[in-house]
């Protein structure tokens, strides 16, 4: 009784920061003529009201692809309708065609802020606390820690209820979490299912795909292709099947309309990366004009090779050894490899490695900082620095991150033992690894305190930026080095498995 009373503080903790967050401004506020994401959000909802399915996602007089044009999956169209439902309801102004453009007021705001808070309360929580109350081997006291965690975490937050991003994060999040959980707990369906959902909700979700493949597979060789696993598999393939069949099926009616939805969803036009993001591309870009010296093709043939070259070795090893506790580091190694090395990267997607590095209970405190020009840029410089504060307080007094110093509670005991066959003297890892991590946070919010009060030289204006983008991407390298050692040398994984871990 007194975890649930406690869980439930837990719960109305989040609630109030992100509401509070959400008084805040957002992304484009006042800003015409393309204004923002918040714009793009409300012009979904126009356009999903007043135009027939088949004319969703192509230019028309009444659907100006250049001005927001709808390019997520199906599920999120859908939602924009639903909201568009509402929005009629209580007041017409708010999505009325082509009049509606730019429309703002303190009512709407309330009204779309509280669309999201609401997703966030019908799918995105409840799989947290149901997640971390599932949790084995830990006390009642760290699983309310965790979801605390978890529920604190900044970027999310400040990306849904400040930036007002364009689309609903904690909808796909809260999907992919459900599916975790299902497919941890042996409910490989309803797992199967549920991040189905989320990749038809957000195509940047199949950053998680091949962990999901890689885990049900295993498991299916691990019952053996010629009996149960075989059935698994089937069933498996089946429910895949039918869920993107349900999804896409207004959209099925004709191939031209087909492909139209995956040219807006995959577009490969826009070029190697968007804007300042923290990965391989942007940050060699400062030194070596990429996208000005190779042809696009080769670009995307460069990126996807890297980006499977990366990866390939943490999902091998789930094949062959799968279990809940390597799936969630392959969840998190993948997520970072596909924002280090893939096409067309968007800053924003650092929160698909964000959720999976809060499931196997490592704090990431930095991961989210690259986000600083994008918030600063909305004025939600107050409640970055509030949130983030609260998250690091949480963190550090729940977890006692800063003492977390020997090679086991690392996770890299293995690695140093297999090390030490060869050099003796490789003892000093565990250190190297906390020293590392200091440097990173420091380095991170002297990067934050320089760029908020000193302003760049005129001949360099984007010099903050572009230095932040940079140190991001080598943090997150060091991440993915870091999480690859755990999934290649942790030799239990096969074994002792725990549904959830």
């Amino acid at each position: 009784m007194e975890k649930w009373y406690l869980m439930t503080i837990v719960v109305l903790i989040g609630l109030t920061v992100r509401w509070t967050v959400s008084l805040n401004s957002y992304s484009g506020a006042g800003k015409p003529p393309m204004f923002g994401d918040y714009e793009a959000q409300r012009h979904w909802q126009e356009i999903t009201f007043n135009l027939p399915v088949k004319q969703w996602y192509f230019n028309s007089s009444d659907n100006n692809l250049q001005y927001w044009g709808l390019d997520y999956p199906p599920l999120t169209a859908y939602h924009s309708l639903l909201c568009a439902y509402v929005a009629k309801f209580i007041n017409p102004d708010w999505i009325a065609l082509h009049t509606s453009r730019g429309y703002e007021s303190q009512a709407h705001k309330l009204f779309m802020r509280t669309t999201v808070l609401i997703a966030d309360l019908l799918i995105y929580i409840p799989a947290v606390v149901l997640y971390c109350c599932c949790l084995k081997d830990i006390s009642t006291k760290k699983k309310i820690a965790n979801a605390l965690c978890i529920l604190l975490y900044p970027g999310l937050i400040l990306i849904d209820y400040g930036h007002f991003q364009n689309i609903y994060n904690s909808v796909s999040l809260g999907f992919a979490l459900w599916g975790v959980l299902g497919v941890s707990c042996d409910w490989d369906l309803l797992g199967s299912l549920a991040f189905c959902l989320a990749i038809n909700y957000k195509q940047m979700e199949l950053y998680h795909s091949l962990p999901f493949f890689c885990f049900l597979l295993g498991k299916c060789f691990k019952k053996g292709l010629k009996g149960k696993g075989f059935v698994l598999l089937v069933k498996l393939a089946c429910t895949v099947v039918a869920s993107f069949i349900l999804c896409w099926l207004p959209f099925f009616t004709e191939r031209e309309q087909t492909l139209q939805v995956l040219r807006r969803l995959f577009p490969v036009d826009r070029g190697l990366f968007e804007d300042k993001v923290a990965n391989i591309w942007c940050s060699f870009n400062v030194f070596l004009k990429i996208r000005d010296i190779l042809p696009r093709h080769i670009q995307l043939i460069m990126s996807f090779c890297f980006t499977f070259l990366s990866l390939l070795p943490a999902c091998i090893k789930l094949i062959l050894q799968p279990s809940s506790k390597g799936f969630k580091f392959t969840l998190v190694s993948c997520a970072l490899s596909f924002f280090l090395f893939s096409f067309q990267v968007h800053e924003k997607s650092i929160l698909l490695v964000s959720l999976p590095v809060c499931l196997v209970l490592i704090i990431p405190i930095s991961i989210y900082l690259h986000l600083l020009p994008l918030l600063l840029k909305d004025e939600l410089l107050m409640p970055s620095v509030v949130t983030t504060m609260a998250f690091f307080i949480a963190c550090v007094t729940s977890f006692s991150i800063f003492e977390k110093t020997s090679e086991e509670e690392l996770r890299v005991k293995s690695f140093s033992i297999s090390v030490r066959k060869y050099l003796p003297c490789f003892t000093f890892l565990s250190r190297m690894i906390q020293y590392l991590f200091l440097i990173s946070v420091i380095t991170m919010v002297l990067l934050m305190l320089m760029t908020v009060t000193l302003d760049p030289p005129q001949k360099l204006p984007d010099l903050f930026s572009v230095l932040v983008c940079f140190v991001s991407c080598l943090n997150f390298l060091f991440f993915l080095v870091y999480f690859n050692i755990i999934i290649m040398w942790d030799s239990k994984s096969g074994r002792n498995q725990k549904k959830i871990t």
